[in-house]
């Protein structure tokens, strides 16, 4: 929460008027006096000088003194100009000039600064040793505002880069204002008590703010503590700050108020820091060195309850035990406010108790460690004993590689090797000898390349070495073997490059070194930089530049940060995020986004607000045909029974849900339409207490609202679905329970008005009286639909263009967005600051670009698509800019990234309006761009739309891009947001259309189907001379398609015949031995023309599928997956299948022309085992049989055993990164896959006969009845009667027409089961 939100803004002035270094901009404005040109001659020094007329005090800017400024003696990376202001002052600004009408100028630079002339610090900007840039010329001068304001006395400018015509030449000024604060140094004993005007304080606001540098990695530097457990201690531990806090907790004693936060690191470098620390409340904001984070305290409570006293610098000596084992602060402290008393001040003029002090004072003991920094290149070389036979160094070090060379020495008969490998110190000595090799190996520590400093000691003499890490003599490694050594004198450190016989393992260092000694001699790094002793290339001395690139952790959503000496790197494993920053989520945000993907059914993550700071979670995603619904479970178990509760004392359920609050509320506040059930059982349990009355029970929702309505009702109205339906048991009462039965009541219904849901608590309150009891259930919460994914605009004039507010991505930036367009190029969004600004653009057909400036210069990535984009389809961008790399990829194909520049600006910072859809009015888009979403937040282009002339909300024409989703036939139907598969004409089911739909077939089932429109008894004359005349031209086949799939293990059958009222029919039969035959008997040949499709036996219990075409006499006809064969009717054949009347599927019932083979042979007992995806000429008669209500006679129970079997094998769980490994595969086969075996072939075999016998003796009466009524003259037809179905009553069994000539007219159908 920003600051203004958590405190008032009289405290906000006040703690900007206590806060030293906060620098405001109304301070800064006013910080900006020179301070060099003032100074004399002699508060200016340098490395050399090229001559007197060069001499450093000519140096400032616009003055023409001397040569005009200075230069050094050699133009080389080692020289530099310091100033001495005198005094600490505050520096805002930095100016440079080049030496007056010359050739010489500085082009780069680096700014380090120091309060002592010692111990020098690198000027940081963006997370980096800044670099700034120069002159290009001798006379303009070029200004650099100080982004981190700083407080030093001494500056040093260090030329990186030069004229290339010239050599340095430097003239310079700085800008900033005088700085006064009142220091305390803290000698590691002496603590400042500060005690408060009463003896216990319940303090509800805090404002503490202090400026700290020392050079020790632990220490206490504030405490305060109370008698009922709270307190609050600010310490630094392994050279970070460390905030604890607790303001009590009435759960479980205080322990769970416990709050601890880390922040900074590398805080024993002796330089100064600031800390703010601002509580109001459970709200805390905590600062150091200008970086905040907000947190909130745990436990219950507002007020910190302190007792006597806070201490600066320690643990009080009157407190309890509690910091035992805390060191106290050691080093110096300024600018020490807490809630508007300055400390420092209070005791200077001794109000304050610092008895524990030795001795006082009131101005910083400077530490006089000299630092050396190595990179890559540098080494350090220094003398020691030569000719002696011991070996003594020790020096301390800190760095983030875990290899390195620390120290090489050759010896007078070998070598000497100290490094780091894998983050440990290994020695190595080898002793070369005429009597043979000595060679001892030491190895200690772990994990030394953490930044912290680690101090090595190794001493070898004569049969003995030994080394010690960090002064633990307990845990020192020794070594006894045999060796003799008599030392070279000369030491490297931190690098060795030199050819030698026998050379180190590593090469280089990259970190810093300190307290060095070598043969028990301090080294004199003084002498080393005055040159007088030793040698060195490429350090830093007096300085070490070390950086911690993971503080600020630039990893996000808990990605783990890993660094070294030069760059971080971010584990992203098990976040649910990918990328160099662990930025974007990998799951969809919905299940919406899912079912686009053609996923089916099935349990997923989704992250609704992609790289924002909600987690990925769980929920089921039903994808049905027109309709995709996201249900989150909750663990309130379906009737939980409540009792003994009353108005006064309610029983309270809590409903948790799978997933957190604000994880529900991002899938309800982006669905159209969300439900929950809520039932409530009642006996003797008043409700709602309608009409008029309080209600005894109410259900808490979204954003922690009671509400008094129940499922089935709405906002305000205190009813339950039967009040509101009028149909309450007792007519008096708005719900059922209300009316206080002794007998069990429920009142349920849908909760549906989506910002109240979902529900998070009920409250039950009338469960008290002597046999009255209540049972509640809370459904799942289930919603359908996302707006966001389909929300939309469509760009119709190239000048039109939305504006939003301006985006926000300083250090990451992630936008994507689906596009569909026919024109050639466009801008889809662009946002513009002074410089920096980020663009995303069609360039052309074919290529997509992604540029932005954050101040390195423009940067751009394009990536080129194989195929032209323009083609009027969705096509999805996505690109992401970090600190570590720019992203840009193309519909999950084409993708292409660029590292971020390893130096240089990191922050984007932008003031326009985001322009979308256009730049400026130049190069707009035309077409649609839908679901904008840009780091996590989507943009609601409609509601823009609806307001902006040349944009229109929503965009139609998703099937051109969706529509290859519906297979198997379905078609593709357009939606105002979105599409469906209309699956009709298919034998198929489905959001897609993939879904068999098929049905098991027990002995005697059979499936009839009527092409031809049949006579209604009592129709007009007319109507049936009209449809004679319609009949005729319409039922006439010279093509057929056949598809489906059966599975059976019996043996013979029909699987499907198609009759005539001629003698034509077309037969598909399993023989006795199982072979497939096809029988055509279309006239004019005597015999059926037959077809052995296989001889193999077919009826194994497997799947098996037929795909059978005939166009005249030409038929094409593929068994399972093995190739097509085509056969050909005989000449003599007639190629017109005449006046189709009937489709039979496991077993023919035919009152007109049969086949009298077929009956015979295939017909009894019928076919007994499973049918899937049954397809004839468009028709799906299976699918219909099973969809519509019709009589039903034996048993046809809805099945995919018949499935044929997948030909491509699906995603594996492994590569599919979507898919849950817990949840249940969806296999093609379901539990009622008939595979009779063993007892169960017999069982089947006996029960089919039976069923035969009954079926015959049934049969036979049937024939009976209709063969006397037949001759009654009342109907005289071969067909069976239809009981006077309406035309065009099912589009279940349309046909599809427009490819077919010969159409059949279903409108007249019947089914016999």
């Amino acid at each position: 929460p920003s600051l203004s939100f958590l405190f008032p803004v009289h405290l906000l002035l006040w703690t900007l008027a206590t806060v030293n270094m906060t620098f405001p901009d109304s301070l800064r404005e006013k910080c900006d006096e020179a301070l060099a040109s003032p100074l004399a001659h002699t508060a200016f020094t340098s490395s050399s000088v090229f001559s007197n007329g060069y001499a450093p005090g000519y140096a400032k800017l616009n003055r023409r003194g001397g040569a005009g400024g200075w230069s050094p003696l050699d133009s080389d990376h080692y020289q530099w100009l310091q100033l001495d202001l005198g005094s600490r002052k505050q520096v805002s600004a930095i100016a440079t000039q080049g030496r007056y009408s010359s050739s010489d100028w500085t082009t780069r630079y680096r700014l380090l600064y120091s309060d002592t002339g010692r111990n020098w610090k690198p000027y940081h900007q963006d997370g980096n040793i800044w670099a700034f840039s120069g002159n290009s010329n001798s006379e303009s001068a070029v200004r650099h505002e100080l982004q981190q304001g700083i407080v030093a006395r001494f500056l040093r400018l260090v030329p990186l880069d030069w004229s290339e015509e010239g050599r340095i030449g430097l003239r310079i000024e700085v800008y900033g204002c005088s700085y006064w604060s009142g220091v305390i140094n803290f000698d590691g004993q002496g603590v400042i008590s500060y005690r408060f005007k009463v003896k216990k304080m319940k303090i509800i606001k805090d404002v503490i703010a202090l400026r700290f540098k020392t050079s020790e990695s632990e220490g206490v530097i504030l405490h305060g503590e109370g008698q009922q457990g709270d307190y609050i201690t600010l310490e630094l531990r392994k050279a970070k700050l460390l905030l604890q806090i607790n303001l009590g907790s009435n759960q479980y004693g205080s322990i769970m108020g416990h709050t601890s936060v880390t922040t900074g690191s590398l805080l024993d470098d002796n330089h100064w820091h600031s800390v703010v620390i601002e509580r109001y409340r459970r709200n805390v904001n905590f600062t150091l060195d200008r970086h905040t984070q907000h947190f909130r305290t745990n436990g219950e409570f507002d007020h910190l309850d302190l007792d006597y006293e806070l201490s600066f610098g320690g643990m009080p000596y009157s407190g309890k035990p509690v910091g035992a084992g805390r060191k106290n602060f050691k080093g110096c402290m300024e600018s020490i406010n807490y809630n508007g008393d300055n400390i420092t001040d209070l005791a200077r003029r001794k109000k304050l108790d610092t008895s524990s002090f030795r001795n006082l004072s009131f101005s910083c003991v400077e530490t006089h460690t000299f630092p050396v920094f190595f990179n890559a290149t540098s080494f350090l070389q220094l003398p020691g004993r030569a000719n002696h036979n011991t070996i003594s160094v020790s020096f301390q070090f800190r760095t983030w590689n875990p290899d390195g060379l620390l120290l090489f020495s050759n010896l007078d008969d070998g070598t000497l090797e100290i490094s780091l490998e894998d983050s440990k110190v290994v020695v190595r000595i080898n002793v070369t000898k005429a009597t043979g090799n000595n060679r001892v190996d030491l190895s200690s520590g772990s994990s030394l390349n953490d930044g912290q400093w680690h101090a090595i000691r190794l001493v070898a003499k004569e049969n003995f070495a030994m080394l010690t890490i960090d002064g633990e003599e307990a845990s020192a490694v020794r070594s006894t073997s045999p060796l003799t050594i008599t030392t070279g004198g000369t030491y490297h450190l931190g690098g060795y490059f030199l050819q030698t016989p026998f050379p180190p393992s590593q090469r280089s260092f990259q970190g810093c070194m300190q307290v060095i000694l070598v043969d028990d001699q301090p080294a004199d790094l003084h002498a080393v930089e005055k040159g007088t002793m030793g040698a060195f290339e490429n350090v830093s001395l007096d300085m070490c530049a070390i950086i911690d690139r993971c503080m600020p952790n630039h990893c996000e959503h808990g990605g783990r940060c890993k660094q070294t000496w030069d760059s971080f790197s971010c584990t992203c494993d098990g976040t649910g995020y990918t990328g160099a920053t662990c930025h974007t989520s990998i799951y969809e945000p919905s299940c919406e986004a899912y079912k686009h993907l053609g996923r089916s059914s099935d349990t997923y993550w989704i992250d609704p607000d992609g790289s924002g700071p909600l987690g990925p979670f769980k929920v089921n995603c039903n994808m049905t045909e027109d309709k995709v619904w996201t249900t989150v479970m909750n663990n309130l178990p379906p009737k939980t029974t409540v009792t003994g509760s009353s108005r006064e004392r309610r029983t309270v359920l809590q409903v948790n849900y799978s997933a957190s609050m604000d994880q529900v509320t991002a899938i309800t506040t982006s669905a159209e339409y969300c439900e929950q059930k809520i039932a409530y059982s009642c006996r003797m349990s008043r409700l709602l207490n309608t009409p008029d009355g309080t209600p005894y029970t109410w259900w808490v929702g979204r954003g922690s609202e009671k509400h008094f309505y129940w499922g089935g009702s709405g906002p305000g109205i205190q009813k339950c679905a039967c009040g509101i339906d009028r149909n309450c048991t007792d007519p008096k009462y708005d719900c059922n329970c209300d009316a206080d039965h002794k007998q069990w009541k429920e009142d349920s219904g849908l909760l549906i008005y989506k910002e109240h849901l979902p529900v998070s608590q009920v409250a039950v309150g009338d469960t008290n009286r002597p046999g009255s009891e209540a049972k509640l259930t809370v459904g799942p919460l289930r919603c359908q639909g996302d707006n966001n994914y389909w929300n939309a605009a469509s760009f119709t004039t190239p000048s039109s263009y939305l504006h939003f507010a301006t985006f926000q991505g300083e250090t990451s930036a992630d936008i994507s967005f689906y596009f569909k367009t026919s024109a050639p190029y466009g801008v889809f969004l662009e946002n513009l600051g002074n410089t920096d600004f980020i663009r995303l653009e069609l360039k052309s057909p074919k290529v997509v670009s992604f540029s932005f400036d954050v101040g390195n210069g423009p940067v751009e990535l394009t990536v080129h698509s194989a195929t032209p984009l323009n083609d009027d389809q969705w096509h999805r961008v996505m690109a992401e800019r970090n600190v570590k790399e720019a992203v840009l990829q193309l519909d999950q194909t084409y993708k292409t990234s660029q590292l971020a520049p390893a130096q240089g600006h990191t922050r984007l910072e932008l003031f326009s309006q985001l322009y979308v859809g256009a730049a400026g009015g130049q190069r707009g888009f035309l077409g649609c761009i839908r679901a904008l979403r840009m780091n996590g937040i989507t943009l609601d282009l409609e509601e823009r739309a609806k307001v902006t002339p040349g944009v229109k909300p929503g965009c139609q024409g998703h099937c051109t891009s969706f529509g290859m989703y519906c297979r198997n036939g379905g078609k593709c139907v357009e939606k105002y947001n979105g599409y469906l598969c209309d699956c009709t004409t298919t034998a198929y089911d489905g959001p897609f259309c993939n879904r068999d739909v098929g049905g098991f077939f027990e002995a005697g089932t059979l499936v009839k189907y009527n092409f031809m429109p049949e006579a209604v008894a009592g129709a007009s004359r007319d109507a049936k001379i009209l449809m004679n005349e319609l009949t005729p031209h319409e039922v006439n086949l010279t093509k057929e398609e056949v598809a489906f799939s059966f599975s059976t293990s019996n043996a013979p059958a029909i699987l499907m015949y198609v009759s005539s009222k001629t003698q034509d029919y077309l037969a598909v039969v399993l023989r006795q031995n199982g072979s497939l035959q096809v029988r055509y008997n279309l006239g004019g040949l005597k015999e059926p023309f037959a077809i052995d499709v296989d001889q193999r036996n077919l009826a194994n219990g497997q799947p098996h599928s037929i795909n059978m075409s005939r166009v005249d006499r030409s038929i094409t006809i593929q068994l399972d997956h093995y190739p097509p064969v085509s056969y050909t009717l005989p000449d003599a054949s007639d190629t017109q299948f005449n006046l189709v009347k009937t489709l039979f599927l496991g077993k023919v019932f035919e009152t007109g022309h049969i086949d009298p083979i077929l009956i015979e042979r295939y017909n009894t007992p019928g076919f007994v085992g499973c049918l899937s995806r049954v397809q004839f000429n468009g028709v799906a008669p299976l699918k219909s049989a099973l969809r519509t209500a019709t009589q039903a006679q034996g048993k046809l129970v809805e099945s995919n055993c018949g499935a044929s079997p997948l030909t491509i094998p699906p995603m594996s769980a492994a590569t599919d990164p979507w898919r849950l490994d817990n949840t249940d595969a969806e296999f093609p086969f379901n539990e009622e896959r008939v595979i009779p075996d063993g007892v169960n072939r017999d069982s089947a075999i006996i029960g089919g006969i039976i069923a035969v016998v009954i079926f015959t003796i049934l049969c036979t009466l049937v024939f009976l009845i209709r063969y006397m009524f037949r001759h009654k003259g009342t109907y005289h037809t071969n067909e069976a009667k239809s009981s006077g179905e309406s035309a065009g009553e099912s589009a279940d069994t349309a046909i599809i027409g427009t490819d077919n000539p010969e159409t059949i007219d279903e409108s007249k159908k019947e089914w016999f089961i």
